[in-house]
């Protein structure tokens, strides 16, 4: 009974039931349709974007044309300006095997280290993007992300502890990997700490869970300032500027964990995004639609902690884009899970990308931690967020 179709008792397909329950949620916000009818509660569903259905594909499109140009820009743009035309040259050499006439130190510099560190960016940023939409699921509260739930602080205390001490049996002699492997651990029992935490006679309580979050995560977040106040000065600088994000380690060797992790993430929530729609709804409406709600939650569990592991490993702690993204997202395309996956992705990486651009550019030569951005850009965009749903629901 998982899936796309929901099978009534005299074994017919039953789509419109499933389709009123979704249109109906609660969650982030939409209309219950008056008339209560299949056709009504379609309406509904389609009325919660501000963008039409029909122009989906052309954002899709639009967002992937903007990503491209944007690479192309964040990788001309830098301490030493390099044409566009000299970027695409040495890109395309460097894919076909082709000789080129651009200097070695110019093809060293883009191609081993502005390619890598905006391909990061990109990643990054659509990986917290579909992180804060499997915790929101997860927890049914739209402020909720891995960051206000301390997993990302969580896995800043493994990952330091590897960076600076080489702990864990040794995972620092496995690189990157072994950071991962290291903020996986804490991430998860960060997580599963705050999740118990949350439980209230066996259900979770979103609002528990959230001040949870915020308590477990400002404890870690100490614990992580005393390693650091621990560690040799030099080594304690650098750790603190990665821990306020930043894609200054980017390099080709590290991209390939990142990219299965949010590849892999995409993949398996797509394919749940029925039943995430179905968990929105309640646990209740989701257990009658079929959906088997713990066992769905344990997946998420897993999902956004693993995600958001790999990615502090890579980038640091940064907050924000996995709240402010799947809003904006929402209020674009309306609350299903299959459009707001895609589109978080693509909208999470084009915006991450830029950050990284005005990080690097604002106060040059000197470089500005990603989070810096994030916070300073997220805040006043998730307030017009929150006050433009609020007008809607008035209406």
């Amino acid at each position: 009974m998982l899936g796309d179709e929901i099978i009534d008792t005299c074994g017919n397909k039953n789509h419109s039931h499933y389709d009123s329950i979704i249109a109906t949620s609660t969650f982030p916000s939409s209309r219950v349709s008056p008339s209560g009818t299949p056709r009504a509660s379609r309406r509904v569903a389609r009325s919660t974007g501000l963008l039409h259905p029909r122009l989906l594909p052309v954002l899709v499109v639009a967002l992937s044309v903007l990503i491209l140009a944007s690479l192309v820009v964040g990788v001309a743009i830098g301490s030493v300006r390099i044409p566009v035309s000299t970027v695409w040259e040495v890109v395309i050499a460097q894919v076909t095997g082709r000789d080129t006439s651009v200097p070695s130190n110019e093809q060293q510099i883009i191609w081993q280290l502005r390619v890598p560190r905006v391909a990061l960016a990109g990643l990054v940023g659509a990986g917290l993007s579909v992180a804060g939409v499997a915790v929101q699921a997860l927890v049914r509260n739209p402020i909720a992300d891995p960051y206000v739930l301390g997993v990302s602080s969580g896995a800043s205390v493994g990952a330091t502890m590897v960076i600076l001490f080489g702990v864990f049996a040794g995972l620092g002699r496995l690189g990157s990997l072994g950071i991962s492997a290291a903020a996986f651990i804490t991430a998860m029992a960060s997580m599963t700490v705050v999740y118990l935490i949350a439980q209230r006679s066996g259900r979770l309580d979103p609002l528990r869970l959230v001040l949870s979050g915020v308590v477990i995560g400002y404890v870690l977040s100490a614990l992580t300032s005393f390693l650091v106040f621990q560690a040799d000065p030099r080594a304690a600088q650098q750790v603190l500027f990665w821990l306020l994000g930043s894609f200054g380690r980017a390099r080709w060797s590290i991209l390939p964990i990142p990219a299965v992790a949010v590849a892999g993430a995409v993949a398996v929530l797509f394919v749940r995004a029925r039943m995430l729609d179905a968990l929105a709804s309640g646990d209740d409406a989701a257990t009658t639609l079929g959906v088997a709600v713990g066992r769905l939650r344990i997946e998420l569990f897993i999902i956004t902690a693993a995600l958001t592991a790999v990615l502090v490993a890579v980038s640091g702690a940064i907050g924000f884009v996995g709240l402010v993204v799947p809003h904006a997202v929402r209020a674009l395309v309306g609350g299903l899970h299959r459009r707001v996956l895609v589109v978080s992705a693509l909208l999470g990486a084009l915006f991450m990308i830029w950050v990284d651009i005005a990080a690097r550019t604002v106060a040059a030569p000197q470089e500005i931690p990603v989070g810096i951005i994030t916070a300073l850009v997220g805040g006043p965009v998730f307030i017009v967020l929150m006050r433009h749903r609020d007008r809607r629901l008035l209406r």
